[in-house]
């Protein structure tokens, strides 16, 4: 199950001695990626640069709404720091607006920004209802993500097995699914694995490896 693992920490009092950390934890139980926001990215690529764990950052984060010009820089100074994954989040209120031109033009160009690079779309999916849910899913995948994202777990709640089964049906097979947010216990990462899971964000991700009881709530 560590392979599945994105090591995260996105709080905004996290410090570099918390990065370091969080990268020799990372190497140490041999998670995919560690999660971090991208002011850190530069550090934790040289902390992990004789390991196999990949830097992953987010952009747009956590709300969306920002341009997609800011986006793509952000996105584009994540890669020339060494992050190999992008985590960025769709716009909300373009798509509660069905401006779906607006939604593919955003990840669309910041998917073509980082090239072979592995992007992933939150949905944020605490903010959507089911068709909001699928419409997105499918957007997503039409404009080039490797991943779909349930949350950013910075909303009301985290991933669902519902909104899973939902982002799944709405995505062809070349598409991947990230749960994150609440995701803190074995028993429960093994229920979204089964349902097609890849990936899974957690800050709890030694409990969860481990089968001990998390301090974190991501």
């Amino acid at each position: 199950m560590n392979t599945y693992i994105d090591h995260t920490l996105l709080t905004a009092d996290t410090t570099l001695k918390q990065i370091h950390n969080l990268c020799e934890e990372a190497i140490a139980y041999k998670f995919a990626t560690v999660c971090i926001n991208s002011s850190y990215v530069e550090s934790a690529a040289e902390i992990l640069k004789d390991s196999d764990v990949k830097v992953c950052t987010v952009v747009g984060f956590p709300l969306g709404a920002s341009s997609t010009k800011a986006k793509v820089e952000e996105a584009q100074q994540a890669i020339a720091d060494g992050a190999s994954e992008i985590d960025m989040v769709i716009h909300q209120g373009k798509l509660k607006a069905k401006d779906y031109d607006y939604i593919k033009a955003d990840i669309s160009a910041v998917k073509n920004a980082i090239g072979s690079h592995t992007l992933k779309v939150i949905l944020e999916i605490c903010n959507l209802n089911d068709e909001e849910i699928a419409k997105a899913s499918k957007i997503a995948d039409t404009a080039g993500a490797d991943f779909v994202k349930t949350s950013t777990g910075f909303g009301s709640h985290g991933a669902t097995l519902e909104a899973i089964r939902i982002m799944k049906a709405n995505i062809s097979n070349h598409v991947q699914i990230k749960a994150s947010g609440g995701i803190r216990d074995a028993k429960t990462a093994q229920q979204y694995i089964e349902l097609g899971v890849t990936r899974i964000g957690a800050s709890a991700g030694i409990a969860i490896v481990e089968g001990t009881s998390p301090d974190s709530t991501y």
